[in-house]
């Protein structure tokens, strides 16, 4: 199918009724994605060495989880111990996991679907609604979506509709536990190059057997988009990642090798909806958070700056400092300066320009210098 008639389909879809995320599951919980400094990046290795250093409230365990077909209770720690961590870098679009779980026996031997998998959905936009074609009689039944909703157009073919909606706003990764040979995960997906490297990537460190019981550690990160289509990487519109700001994930553990149950299949949700791995709509709420105060400075300078108009050469400065500050002074390298925050300046000549800011504070000053990143021609 064309880029346009992709296009073209999803105009249609959204226009009969798709719906935005009007609220996450579990309204009552937001959790949290610790910040990882830029100079303290994890390495994608296996060795968990590098996430020491995230606090235990940012831990998400197996307590959390709920088998939502069954009983809807955790799963036992006698069967399964887990504990997972999100982590993202300031102005890096990326979502970093640590995955770490214990179980009395695994089951990876299958080429195929069938075995002990690690499913996460990731909504970077909290745009919600279906994203999985599997789904859609499910999902677009006026039960579903409410008796004011209109089905799917029967003008819309059920291969265009696929092709529209497959992973199309929020992505699906099944991440085998652990993959081998083959890929180390399925992107259940139209667009299954979101799986490949620069957009994901992945390593698992375990030492067990098909049938044994073990320790594995699995890292991993994956880019969100908030559209993503099958044509290619060449059309896609990644998610910007930024403080503060609410995304929808969720997870769930697909057990098959479990010795001490009976059942065919576990399936552990952190969403309390099953249906959450084809509607985002059902996912739960995870914020960004701020870089925790041990990785801050007492008092740190920084700012931002931006052309207001080109022609009277108005530059508007932004003060983006961390620690309590009480004073600035500004050199904006012409000669002149300024003791305000956020000051506005209009340079009389052109130039390639030296601007310093100098901030004080009860904890200290701090200096940060650009050189020649304001021009005005």
């Amino acid at each position: 199918m064309s880029p346009s008639r992709i296009l073209c389909a999803a105009l249609a879809l959204a226009a009969i009724g798709l719906r935005p995320a009007a609220a996450f599951d579990q309204p009552d919980v937001t959790f949290k994605v610790f910040q990882f400094p830029p100079d303290q990046i994890p390495r994608v290795d296996g060795d968990a060495s590098d996430w020491a250093m995230v606090p235990d409230s940012y831990v998400v365990d197996g307590s959390r989880l709920r088998d939502v077909e069954g009983a809807h209770l955790p799963p036992d720690p006698k069967d399964c111990v887990v504990k997972v961590k999100v982590g993202w870098v300031k102005g890096l679009n990326r979502l970093y996991f640590l995955y770490e779980a214990t179980k009395p026996k695994w089951d990876f031997a299958s080429p195929g679907l069938r075995q002990d998998t690690f499913e996460i959905v990731v909504d970077g936009d909290a745009s919600g609604g279906p994203m999985i074609d599997k789904g859609h009689a499910e999902f677009w039944t006026p039960e579903h979506v409410g008796a004011s909703r209109a089905l799917p157009d029967s003008r819309i073919s059920v291969a265009e509709a696929h092709w529209a909606i497959q992973g199309v706003h929020a992505q699906n990764y099944h991440i085998f536990t652990p993959a081998l040979d083959k890929d180390w995960c399925m992107a259940w997906d139209a667009a299954t190059w979101i799986k490949e490297f620069p957009y994901a990537n992945a390593a698992t460190r375990y030492d067990f057997h098909p049938g044994q019981g073990g320790k594995l550690t699995l890292e991993f990160w994956v880019t969100p988009f908030d559209y993503a289509g099958p044509e290619g990487p060449q059309r896609a519109v990644e998610s910007v990642l930024s403080e503060n700001k609410i995304i929808g994930l969720s997870w769930a553990l697909m057990e098959y090798g479990n010795a001490t149950n009976n059942h065919h299949l576990h399936f552990w949700n952190l969403s309390r909806h099953y249906t959450m791995y084809g509607d985002a709509s059902e996912l739960c709420a995870f914020r960004l958070m701020p870089l925790e105060p041990q990785f801050l400075p007492a008092v740190g300078a920084q700012w931002s700056w931006k052309v207001v108009d080109m022609d009277r050469r108005l530059v508007a400065f932004k003060d983006l400092s961390v620690g309590p500050v009480t004073s600035w002074k500004w050199d904006f390298g012409d000669g002149t300066t300024s003791t305000e925050q956020n000051p506005i300046h209009a340079y009389k000549e052109p130039a390639n320009l030296v601007v310093v800011l100098t901030v004080a504070g009860p904890a200290g000053t701090a200096r940060r210098s650009k050189v020649w990143d304001v021009q005005l021609k």
